[in-house]
This record gives structure tokens, sequence and C-alpha cells, in this order.
């Protein structure tokens, strides 16, 4: 086959505020035309520093030691930045990760993808914004029309994901860097654009390094994997072998940690402890020290790869004496023993309605959007409803509205009963006291975070402002202690924001909310971002806040192997509207609503062929 891409002994420094770190440590992938790449691992362990090195795109603090990338023909790292701009776009493209600081925020959509196509293909005029139109119908924009003359701020998360695809793939590029290109996607859009990446490499011989942590997706798409971690791969290996003969024990735990039905009421495999940081100086295995099978072995010496055939190769000096099983698992307290005491309704939403204003008047009839259309529903205490639905179904509006943090142009009509309390006639001081119950984990943590703010200043003031009567030596205890539950280091409470990734910032938006200990938490995608083991984390302390002290969630999420694990009941949103509610299991195994169906059958599942 043809070689698109070869990459040779990559090494890649960082210089941080803690001294310098070695982001990507002698990296080597070979992948051929047509082919997927899949590159997988935690956050942090430098599967996006990886991408940005290929492109050049490397931020200021970051150097390239040694390597060679070779794109074709063309040897990337000899080429004059003038050359540079030629080759991105056209030969080689990208998916950034994050969408909404990716794009342009004084350009529409339409200019932003059109300038992609005036540099790097002879289309001009009406042509080329034939060809624009074109591709924000292939990925599944709404409106395609309407939204070329929009701007990224009046569009929702998953809609600027899928700006950002077109735009990435306007100009039909050999190589399509894809770094966690349906994060903010829903299941039947992920599947469609699944399927056009599909049907672009096979007619067109693109290949893809795809970057994700949805293990359901990379089996799915994937012809290699290659799993990363401290900077290094561990194991690298066809797909076939990888989700079939997971070798390396982090392969083994973070396949283990995939949330499931079958899985609840159990504890998920979560993998105890954090990444390393990379300024450290490392000896022997860097996952030794979180690893149930290391020896003094793994730590004397650096460990080379070891071949367990021609295309399967693994990082680790336990490989032929000793076999690793599933441990057991703890089972958590019975849930429905857990709720048996009390039924009584924490949250009650009652034909909820909320209307955008989409600007006219005066001269021309006002334009409004109804985004939710008579909602109801219930929610007791120690009680999880998921809302799942198409992205733009209403689901992240409700979530706003009932904390009250819509525009003062949007009109709201019903009513939200939390313990009692209409929550929608509050104001003021009353207003802010109701927080104290009632949080929210925000779908992006780039922007929901105040970059001037220290870790340990975001997550104190609101318990600060919320719990006076805490203490200092609380407050810190506390913290720190969410800290090791969120899975971060202590460390990460004196640095800032842009310090850290995006699945870790994420980690420090779940901190915030747990931080005041609230009653209700309305959780938008809050795993989206997150790895499969640090999501196991995560959904595993949900879980236990939730049987100790009965919290309550509304879950508003993409994933369906997460609802299946954590939800109790689920509400489908379609157009506004509740089509079908119930308890999960019925709502996932046996649909009655023909949109539910379709929903479902979207879901992307690790390949039953492959394991």
């Amino acid at each position: 086959m043809t070689q698109q891409l070869n990459v040779k002994n990559l090494v890649v420094d960082l210089q941080t505020e803690a001294g310098m770190a070695r982001a990507v440590d002698a990296l080597n992938i070979t992948l051929n035309k047509g082919q997927t790449f899949a590159l997988v691992g935690e956050s942090g362990c430098g599967k996006s520093m990886t991408a940005l090195s290929l492109l050049r795109l490397l931020p200021d603090n970051a150097v390239i030691q040694s390597g060679q990338v070779q794109l074709s023909d063309v040897d990337v790292f000899q080429l004059s930045e003038n050359q540079m701009r030629s080759i991105r776009g056209r030969r080689i493209s990208i998916i950034f990760q994050e969408p909404s600081t990716s794009l342009n925020p004084v350009m529409t959509v339409g200019d932003q993808i059109l300038e992609v196509i005036f540099q790097h293909t002879q289309l001009q005029g009406a042509a080329a914004h034939a060809r624009a139109l074109e591709w924000l119908k292939k990925v599944g924009l709404p409106e395609p029309e309407r939204r070329m003359s929009s701007y990224p701020f009046e569009m929702s998360g998953g809609q600027l994901q899928r700006v950002m695809i077109a735009i990435a793939l306007a100009a039909e590029p050999d190589l399509l860097i894809a770094d966690e290109p349906t994060t903010a996607l829903d299941v039947t859009i992920q599947a469609q654009i699944l399927d056009l990446l599909k049907s672009l490499q096979k007619e067109r011989g693109m290949a893809m390094l795809l970057i994700t942590h949805d293990l359901a997706v990379v089996s799915g798409m994937a012809d290699q994997v290659a799993l990363m971690y401290a900077g290094q791969i561990v194991e690298v290996a066809t797909a076939a072998d990888f989700f079939v003969r997971p070798s390396h024990p982090y392969a083994k735990l973070l396949l283990q940690a995939l949330p499931g039905e079958d899985l609840r009421g159990r504890q998920l495999a979560a993998i105890q402890g954090t990444v390393p940081p990379l300024t450290q100086a490392f000896k022997g295995c860097r996952f030794a020290p979180r690893c149930p099978y290391q020896t003094d072995a793994c730590t004397d010496k650096a460990v080379a790869m070891s071949d367990l055939s021609d295309v399967h190769h693994v990082r680790c000096v336990r490989l032929n004496d000793v076999a690793l099983q599933s441990a057991s698992l703890p089972p958590l307290l019975d849930r429905a023993q857990a709720l048996s005491t009390d039924h009584s309704s924490l949250l009650s939403v009652k034909d909820l309605s909320v209307t955008y204003s989409l600007g006219g008047g005066f001269l021309g009839a006002k334009k409004t959007f109804q985004a939710v259309k008579k909602v109801s529903f219930d929610i007791q205490k120690g009680q999880t409803l998921a809302l799942v639905g198409e992205s733009g179904c209403g689901k992240t509006t409700i979530g706003k509205a009932l904390l009250q943090l819509l525009t003062p142009q949007t009109q709201m009509t019903g009513q939200a009963f939390l313990n009692g309390q209409d929550l929608f006639g509050l104001s003021g001081r009353a207003l802010q006291e109701s927080r104290r119950q009632l949080q929210i984990i925000f779908q992006n943590p780039f922007g929901s975070l105040n970059p001037r703010m220290r870790v340990l200043e975001i997550l104190e003031e609101g318990m600060k402002s919320l719990h006076p009567e805490w203490s200092e030596e609380q407050r810190r205890s506390d913290l720190k202690t969410l800290m090791d539950q969120v899975g971060l280091r202590a460390d990460a409470l004196d640095r800032y924001p842009h310090e850290f990734s995006g699945g870790q910032r994420q980690r420090i938006a779940i901190a915030r909310a747990l931080a005041v200990k609230p009653s209700l938490i309305v959780c938008d995608e809050p795993t989206s971002a997150l790895d499969v083991s640090v999501q196991a984390q995560i959904l595993n302390l949900l879980r236990e806040l939730q049987d100790s002290l009965g919290v309550s969630y509304l879950f508003v999420t993409h994933n369906i192997g997460v609802v299946a694990y954590l939800a109790d009941r689920v509400a489908v949103m379609h157009s506004g509207e509740i089509v079908e509610m119930g308890d999960a299991s019925q709502i996932l195994n046996d649909p009655q609503d023909a949109y539910t169906k379709t929903l479902l059958s979207a879901v992307p599942k690790l390949n039953q062929a492959l394991v």
C-alpha cells in the first residue's frame, strides 16, 4: 500500500512553569493511504501535541527536539513556513478538539469555510459558495443556507463541531487529523459524520489519524490502534488484535472501564491515580505506579517495545509471565433499596416552554424560535433522569432554564419546583440561595472557567458565597479530597485553566459543581471530553454521592453507555418535545417511539466481530 504518513522518532518538549516536560517521546507512526490510525489514551498523554506537531502548529512554549514527519513525498520539517501554509488545509487538515476556540468569532460560518475553498481550490464566486453549502449539508447542519451568514456564538457546541468538520474537509485533504471529531455530536449526527469520513476514504483514499476517547468509534473506524501513556506509545496493534487481545495492563484496564447496563449497581474498573507529570524523570515503566501487576523489574530500567507479532507491539516487561484478569468489582449499594425509603419528588417541572428571540421587529416582523415546548417531568430524591436527543432539541436549554441562566430576551413559561420552592419565582438573594441546592456542570469547560483565576479560587468562589459558615480549613480539606476524587493532583489547585487539557478542565468544572454539596446537579455532557478511565472515576463518584448523600442528577448526554449505566429514568427529546419517557431499561431495550428507535440504532458499539 502507498504510504501517506511516516513519523519517525518524534520528540517534543514543552516548557512549563514546573520545568521542561517531554510531551512526546520517540513516537513512531506509519499510516497508509485510505487507512485510519487511531491514537487513544488519557488526557495529557501527548495525543493532541502529536497532532499539532504534524501540522507545525505547536504553541510558543513547545519545541520539536528530533524526528521526521514524511507526508507522502514531502518532509514536513524541512518546509519553510510559506510552503507549510500551502500544505495545511490542502494536503493535511485537522478537526480541532475545541471548535468554540478554533473558529473566528468575528467571521461568519460561510466566510470561514469559503476562506479554505478560495485558498486551496480553483473555485471562486458562485461555485465556491455552492461547494461551501454542499459541505455544510454533508455534515448535517440544519438550515445550512441560513447558517452561512451565522456567527459562531449563535450556534450550539454540536453545530460548531459540524462546521469545524466541514472546514477541515472542504479542500478534500490527503490526510485528515481528527482530534475528538465527534465529542459534541449526538449519536445520529455522529453516525452520519463517520459514514461521510468512510466514504471519503473509499472514494479518495484519504488517510485519517483519529484521536478519540470513544473506543466504540475506534473499533468501527480504525485499521490500527496506538495507545499512548505519559508521552509514549505503550501498545500498537491492528484494531482486531487490540480489542481481542489487549496485552498492556493499561489497555486491559481501559476496556474494563467502559460503562454499560450490565454493570449497573457495580463500580466501574477505574484506574487508580493520575497520569504522572511529564516534567519528572522516568526510570522504568511509566504506568508502573498505577499498575496492579507491577514488580521491581518494572521500575529498574526503561522499557522497550516487545514484538508479539509483526503487527502487534507492547511496552511491558511482564508480557510472558502474567495473565491479566478482570478484578472482582465490589457491588455498590443496591439502587432500588437506596431509593425505596424516599420516593418524594425533589424537582417537578410542569409545562416548561422556552422561546428565543431571533431579532427583527420595528420595521419587520419579530422572529422567534420555540426551543422547548410544554415539557414536564419529575426527578425523585437520589434519582438520575437522563435527557437524550439530537443537538438543538432543547436539552441544554432546559438545564439553563432551571437555573435562570437564559438571556433576558428569552421568554419562559411553565413551573419548576425544587423541594416545593418555585424556582421561576425567585430573584436576587433568594435565587442565589437556591444554588446551594442546584448546580450545573456546563458543556464547555473552555468557556465556563475564568482564565484569570487559579483553580483554587474558581472552586472556592462558590463555597465562600453559598456556604460562608465553612472555615478556610474545611474548604481546603474538602478541595484536596475533591481533586483526588475527580482524578487531578493536589497541585492543580495552584494552576490556571489554560495549563490544562480539555478533559482536565472538564474535571475542574465537575469539581466546582460538587464543591458546594448540592441536592440536584444539572450535568450537561459532563463526560464528553473525558477518556474512559477518568469517565469511570467520575461515574463512580457520582454514584457514590448519590447513594451516600441522595444527590439527584438531570443528566444531559449523547453517551448511551453512560445512560445505561447511570440513569434510573430516560426522557427522549425531539424538536423541543419529550417524545418518550420511562424506566431506563425499558426505553433502551424496548423503545416504542419511532424517533427513539432511530436514535438508539445509531449508537456505536464495540465491533462484535472483535470482542
